[in-house]
């Protein structure tokens, strides 16, 4: 199942693989707090 929320929603246990997809990495989150498995920024429309 996939499952779609923004990067500044609360992180679930439940969430389960987190991938950010966007070409521009979102203000006013760290990359430490975001706990990201991965970031596809080349997957995002330019």
């Amino acid at each position: 199942m996939l499952k779609q929320k923004r990067i500044y929603a609360q992180i679930e246990t439940s969430d389960g693989y987190r991938m950010l997809v966007d070409r521009l990495w979102p203000r006013g989150i760290s990359k430490g707090k975001a706990k990201l498995d991965s970031w596809e920024k080349y997957r995002a429309n330019k």
